[in-house]
């Protein structure tokens, strides 16, 4: 008979729950959430699994990457796919959660999610570093504008290199200014330090890798763009058609058809937010800086004299991703005829 395991995973404990292929329950346990406790909880057992099933969330794929390193077959579960199911449960807890998820083992009633190589998940991290560290960087800045203002003091247009020199200039014979100016300029400097020690680190890799390099022949796309596209697809061959990879990350509209309802909405947004925006700034410097790629420019500016220009990049950005998969799949470098 076969077996289904379902777990709820927290940061601490996970909870497992086994049922059979009629539903009854084999064995509930709280187990840490390690992968070896994991594996030691379903060997102990001494059931074959035919599935086993954990929600995705921030150690999910570290837990499914060491249980299917033991030989187990696991799959990881959309977040909303979910969540969804769940809603009709009037008691939540991580036992039921548990419950459920080797339930929707069991149906088949299950929307799997990609694992991603520990190579994607690295590049990922260093991006959301330089993002973080980006932030905080404009914080600083725009809280040290802010305060001086209160006093007369404009900071006005300024170049990277220039901002500390400007702030000092004018905060020059007020001691409790220089003071807090100091504290907020030294930090300054750190964060800007280490953010273009990121910046450059990420561009070595993006000159080291293959299919990085590849999709920076499209117009558009650079080293960030291209690392934030190649760290949330990883595997290409996952991908059935490359016309599918615009739903993916939630760059199509929304439909809605019941009866004589049919309506058709923004686009959805579900998936990866940064590929979408990392896709839609290389959509506004293709449409508004001279570069080459004239039919892909062309083709979008035509669309934006009928549906505007946000509208207009939004379309770019969807094709962008089709194309940018195609060339990864064939090898291709990008046909500017």
């Amino acid at each position: 008979m076969d077996h289904y395991a379902g777990i709820d995973v927290s940061l601490e404990s996970a909870s497992v729950c086994v049922v059979d292929a009629k539903g009854k329950i084999v064995r509930e346990c709280k187990v840490a959430s390690e992968p070896e406790a994991l594996v030691g909880c379903f060997c102990a057992l001494g059931l074959p699994l035919s599935g086993i099933g954990l929600e995705a969330g921030p150690l999910s794929q570290w837990l499914c990457a060491g249980i299917r390193k033991a030989g187990f077959a696991v799959e990881l579960l959309e977040t909303r796919h979910v969540r969804a199911a769940f809603q009709a449960m009037p008691v939540k807890t991580d036992r039921k959660d548990a419950r459920g998820i080797a339930e929707l083992m069991r149906l088949g009633f299950v929307r799997p999610v990609h694992c991603k190589s520990v190579g994607a998940q690295e590049m990922r991290t260093l991006l959301n570093a330089r993002k973080l560290i980006q932030s905080k960087l404009k914080d600083v800045e725009m809280s040290l504008r802010g305060m001086l203002r209160g006093f007369g003091l404009k900071v006005g247009r300024t170049t990277e290199r220039r901002f500390a020199d400007r702030i000092r200039e004018l905060v020059a014979g007020q001691e409790a200014l220089e003071f807090v100016a100091g504290s907020l300029l030294a930090a300054h400097a750190v964060l800007l330090c280490e953010f273009n020690r990121l910046d450059k680190r990420l561009r070595t890799q993006a000159r080291a890798n293959p299919a990085v390099r590849l999709l920076m022949t499209a117009p558009g796309i650079g080293p960030l763009v291209g690392l934030t596209y190649a760290a949330a697809v990883d595997d290409p061959r996952r991908f059935k058609s490359s016309r599918t990879i615009g739903a993916h990350f939630g760059m199509t509209p929304r439909k809605y058809q019941s009866g004589e309802t049919d309506y058709s909405g923004a686009i959805s947004k579900v998936g990866d937010g940064a590929v979408r925006t990392a896709l839609f700034e290389a959509a506004h410097v293709i449409m508004t800086r001279p570069i080459k790629g004239g039919w892909l420019k062309s083709w979008a500016l035509k669309l934006a004299k009928r549906v505007g220009q946000k509208r207009a990049k939004v379309a770019l950005a969807r094709k962008l991703a089709v194309i940018l998969h195609r060339m990864w799949m064939d090898g291709t470098a990008f046909r500017f005829a």
